[in-house]
């Protein structure tokens, strides 16, 4: 009777994995083992069937399950003759069992077995669970139990603050540790969220038309928010926004108040490896005094800025590098976004700028890169030209068109994202783009950016609805892990507040555009309030949206949202990342090129007036005379009895002046020397 009764029990284990085919102890997700959601069962599922023990699962776990009906979990069993027997003679070690095979069916409760890789298993009990169960029945399932009870409960139970069997039932399972929900508040939301509905939570508010929200890779978690008029604040991992701005450039940016005028800081991309050579490029709207004469509004201006080498959270704005400049007619459709890809070089997208082709006569080719999508490489030695060019840009060697363009044929390009978790075999990558389907229309449409293409011809690869006026607004392809149904999709909106996503379908319809639903405050807790400005995505791939309530950015009303999934509404353990405080800039170059400029690759490139490996000899042009030393641009140290810019004329001093001769003569050898040794040395 024993042997049958631990077969019993063997079986019963064995039986329970056909509920959910796929343990797992790492995920903190309320799924089932089958990786599918628990559903909420009918109440023609919920019914007895009178023996009284589908009446205890209903007890322990009354609405959600991951086992089609309630009295499931007692017929889950092989079929043999031996499982027909679903208790033991004592009554007390029944109970016990029967609590195990109900919360087999419980979706808290599906992390709690181990891996079904191994032989049939019990949950994780509670230790003093563990010590009852032993107890009560280690006579009626004896093989069961060949191990003392240390070492039986050393292996089934665990004695940490982590989550074990019953007790999770009671336990507050939504800290920060864990994201497992009650079944009370698994109800709660199915009947409050429709299945295609989030959250968004206020992050920060009282911001001045925000435009943008980047982070720089570098572990930090930090958050940097981009305002048109020229300034970008950090906000810290602890959602503390630091006092001095990250960037301070609005003396030189050319901003744009009223509705529709798109001029201000537009963009900030960092470079892919930020975190050793600190480099960061913007592009902003200027009118410097050189380009004050001609048909142009304005000029777009791409810069490559350098962190600081003593703060860490802010730019040295004396590194400004200019990377090129593009002149622009009208104050819509601009573009400016800038974007690195996983093939390390930066795309540049520009809008037409509402250009016709008179305008283009006129402005005698200053805007040849209207409306398209350039590429170069940053990552270049040489101090000549700021970037170069990849090989294979379709029109490397061609005379007609310039180089830099990857792509061309956009009109009003909104926010552009990168997947960077897909390759395709050729091994190209995914680039998504919202844009305007015309110059004077705000219909939208979808590209995905191809190399050579022209999007006057090309087919979008969806064509937004038209029933609102409302201009589209690109945002990020989904790669976080606070979500899993919105895993692989782009998510995006249109300026009066609405949000889309967008997910591959099948072959006869490969993209399909849904409706993102918003969850009302008395549901999340927070509403989308105003215009959408532009979308946001952090270091684990979550999305952050920007919206204003009203449009001239010297109003404070701008807000930043995190979109949420209700259904996950804490952040699973799984998904965080270590924290990592910024560092100060250390590269060598950073730290021995005093009058020049690096390199992203760590090239020291001197400033006009100096030369030498790492900028350290100043030049004279001519050159010092009469054993005069260089010691600035132009700037040379004369012995005594000579003076002039460049000790082009001798004097006949007094005897003071001769007696000094000798010591002036031997301060410069000695500069001389000291210069030339530190030149060897570095």
């Amino acid at each position: 009777m024993n042997h049958v009764k631990f077969a019993l029990l063997l079986a019963l284990a064995a039986g329970v994995w056909e509920c959910g085919a796929a343990a797992s102890s790492a995920p903190r997700r309320r799924r089932c083992h089958d990786g599918s959601p628990p559903r909420r069962l009918k109440k023609r599922d919920r019914r007895q069937d009178g023996d009284g023990d589908g009446e205890l699962c209903s007890r322990l776990y009354p609405r959600v399950s991951c086992c089609p009906t309630r009295r499931a979990a007692l017929h889950i069993l092989p079929r043999r003759p031996a499982a027909q027997v679903l208790s033991t003679n004592n009554t007390e070690c029944s109970r016990l069992l029967e609590e195990l095979r109900c919360a087999r069916c419980s979706p808290n409760a599906q992390v709690l077995y181990r891996s079904p890789a191994r032989e049939p298993d019990l949950p994780r009990l509670c230790h003093d669970y563990c010590r009852e169960f032993y107890y009560t029945c280690r006579g009626h399932v004896p093989e069961l139990f060949q191990a003392d009870v240390k070492e039986f409960c050393q292996y089934y139970s665990r004695r940490d603050a982590g989550l074990c069997f019953p007790d999770f039932q009671q336990k507050q399972t939504r800290g920060q540790d864990s994201n497992y929900l009650t079944d009370e508040k698994i109800e709660d939301i199915n009947g409050k969220h429709k299945h295609n509905c989030y959250c968004v939570q206020e992050v920060l508010n009282s911001l001045r038309h925000p435009v943008g929200v980047v982070h720089c890779g570098d572990g930090s978690h930090r958050l940097f928010i981009l305002e048109k008029e020229g300034l970008v604040w950090i906000l810290t991992h602890q959602m503390e926004l630091l006092k001095e701005p990250f960037l301070d450039i609005h003396k030189l940016v050319q901003n744009g108040m009223k509705a529709g005028d798109e001029r201000g800081l537009l963009s900030l991309a960092f470079h892919p490896n930020y975190k050793k050579n600190g480099k960061l490029y913007v592009s902003y709207t200027t009118n410097q005094e050189r380009w004050a004469i001609g048909p142009h509004d304005h000029i777009l201006r791409v810069v490559e800025f350098t962190v600081s080498r003593k703060n860490p959270n802010q730019v040295d704005t004396r590194t400004t590098h200019v990377l090129m400049e593009v002149a622009e007619l009208h104050r819509k459709h601009l573009g400016g976004q800038l974007l690195f890809s996983p093939d390390g070089f930066l795309y540049i997208f520009l809008g037409d700028g509402m250009i016709t082709l008179d305008d283009m006569e006129e402005m005698d080719g200053l805007s040849d890169f209207t409306g398209a999508v350039l590429r170069v490489d940053v990552d270049t030695d040489s101090c000549m030209s700021p970037y170069s060019i990849p090989k294979n840009n379709p029109y490397f060697n061609s005379t007609n068109q310039p180089p830099e363009i990857f792509a061309h044929g956009l009109h009003d390009p909104g926010r552009c994202a990168v997947d960077w978790q897909h390759t395709d075999t050729d091994g190209s990558f995914l680039i998504l783009c919202t844009d305007s389907t015309g110059r004077n229309t705000t219909s939208g449409r979808i590209l995905q950016i191809v190399k050579g293409k022209d999007y006057e011809n090309e087919p979008s690869i969806f064509n937004l609805k038209s029933a609102d006026s409302s201009t589209p607004v690109g945002g990020f392809i989904y790669r976080g892990c606070q979500s899993r149904r919105l895993y692989g999709n782009y998510v995006f909106g249109k300026r009066n507040g609405n949000l889309w996503i967008l997910q591959k379908g099948g072959a006869d319809q490969p993209w399909q555009e849904k409706s993102l639903c918003l969850g009302s405050s008395s549901t999340c807790g927070t509403s989308l309030v105003g215009h959408i400005l532009g979308f946001g995505e952090d270091e684990l791939g979550e999305v952050y949206i920007l919206t204003s309530s009203k449009t001239m950015a010297q109003s404070h009303s701008g807000k930043l949202y995190k979109l949420l999934d209700p259904k996950r509404p804490a952040m699973p353990k799984e998904c965080r990342r270590p924290l990592e405080h910024p560092e100060m800039l250390s590269s060598p170059c950073s730290r021995q090129c005093k009058n020049g400029h690096c390199t992203p690759t760590g090239t020291c490139c001197c400033s006009l007036g100096w030369e030498g490996p790492l900028c350290r000899v100043a030049k004279c042009q001519p050159a010092c005379r009469n054993g005069g030393v260089c010691v600035e641009p132009n700037k040379c140290l004369c012995k005594s009895t000579f003076s002039g810019a460049y000790c082009e004329k001798g004097e006949h001093g007094s005897e003071i002046f001769e007696q000094k001769d000798g010591i002036l003569d031997h301060l410069i050898n000695m500069t001389s020397y000291l210069l030339d040794l530190t030149t060897y040395i570095v």
